[in-house]
């Protein structure tokens, strides 16, 4: 995986994100005021497991 390829995945998660603030304001409102009830160590939890899978999920994508 090059930068240019990582830096081009970065750019679509940063649309895909700001197309749903765009869309559904208050549903993100609604979906951070809910995050900030959830214990620290669940949230790292969470938040590695996604970032392992889209990892994973980017290098098959690159690698076929």
């Amino acid at each position: 995986m090059t930068g240019l390829q990582l830096l081009a995945g970065v750019a679509v998660v940063m649309a895909l994100e700001g197309l749903l603030y765009a869309a559904f304001p208050d549903a993100m409102r609604r979906a951070l005021a809910g995050i900030s009830a959830v214990a620290p160590e669940r949230l790292r939890l969470v938040g590695l497991g996604v970032a392992v899978t889209g990892i994973a999920l980017a290098t098959f994508l690159v690698r076929g």
